[in-house]
């Protein structure tokens, strides 16, 4: 199985404590004498704090804290305080960002954060013609599959790297295709953008973006595309901002999953991967760049306009 390499849980034990003492009642699991040592408060501190009159603020804020808690808990502790104020929003809980922040930091509850080194896949085919870029950093769509972008990363496991190949639509930000095998040939882009052309329903003049990598620029590829009647676009060779939203995908998988586990095989980190974009990626993890709401839900309501229509 695979191995979740985490920290200890971000909620504080004191923040924990001191929530189910407020309650009142004496039958403790441990003696307030034990605990309070090893959370380093004094005793009859804990006795004033626990007679004293809680405010309404005070109230609020613990109702919050626990909203807080269970957000942060929910997105297996990857959100930071913009998406965590998004969810609470959602369920109705009125407050600001910047009170969700200081909960967050009052609480310890640090989201995972992204590693500083990155290995770049992207090596040109020098012999590659003339492809133009048709999005120009513009990653935004009117309807799904209309604009689609794609790029290869890489996860480490015990037996070696497992190569994953994705096609994100510019419209919903929802993988739509995704393959892995043990390398990074043009047939594992190949079947990502068959999938994509299998999961939507592609309209006419239907455009793929990608870096401008061997495999993405190879004749191989160019008929994979012109048989699905896809038009190709590339960015320019080591310029990571003309594919930005594949590579803040790339990002977020790495953040959020591949750097917070260890993987004995590449069948474990498939399944997990695969689990990743599929239910929690696509369908619960909220996208800033669609107001926050989810792929899924992006879909849902384009759908539902087209219906209304």
């Amino acid at each position: 199985m695979c191995l979740v390499l985490r920290p200890a849980p971000a909620v504080s034990e004191k923040y924990e404590f001191m929530q189910s003492l407020s309650t009142g009642d004496e039958s403790y699991e441990f003696p307030v004498v034990f605990m309070c040592v090893r959370l380093r408060v004094s005793r009859s501190g804990f006795y004033e704090w626990r007679n004293r009159t809680i405010s309404a603020t005070a109230r609020r804020r613990a109702d919050i804290s626990r909203h807080v808690v269970l957000s942060f808990a929910e997105s297996d502790e990857t959100y930071g305080y913009r998406r965590v104020h998004a969810e609470l929003a959602r369920w109705g809980v009125d407050c600001s960002p910047e009170l969700v922040r200081s909960i967050m930091r009052e609480l310890g509850l640090v989201p995972c954060q992204p590693r500083p080194w990155r290995h770049s896949l992207t090596e040109a085919d020098a012999g590659a013609g003339p492809i133009p870029d048709l999005v120009n950093r513009d990653f935004t769509a009117d309807t799904p599959g209309a604009k689609m972008v794609g790029d290869i990363t890489y996860v480490p496991t015990w037996e070696g790297w497992l190569f994953l190949a994705t096609v994100i639509d510019c419209h919903t930000k929802a993988v739509i295709g995704w393959a892995m095998d043990d390398n990074y040939r043009t047939p594992l882009i190949a079947a990502a953008v068959e999938m994509a052309a299998r999961n939507c329903d592609l309209p006419p003049g239907a455009i793929f973006h990608s870096d401008r990598g061997s495999n993405y620029t190879s004749a191989e590829f160019a008929e994979t595309l012109k048989g699905l009647e896809i038009r190709q676009s590339v960015g320019r060779t080591g310029i990571c901002y003309d594919n930005a939203m594949a590579e803040s995908f790339n990002a977020a998988l790495k953040v959020e999953r591949v750097h917070r586990t260890a993987y004995p095989t590449r069948k474990k980190a498939y399944a997990d991967i695969a689990a990743y974009i599929e239910l929690r990626y696509n369908t619960t993890r909220l996208h800033s760049g669609l107001g926050y709401r989810t792929p899924s839900e992006a879909r849902d309501e384009y759908l539902s306009r087209q219906s209304a229509a």
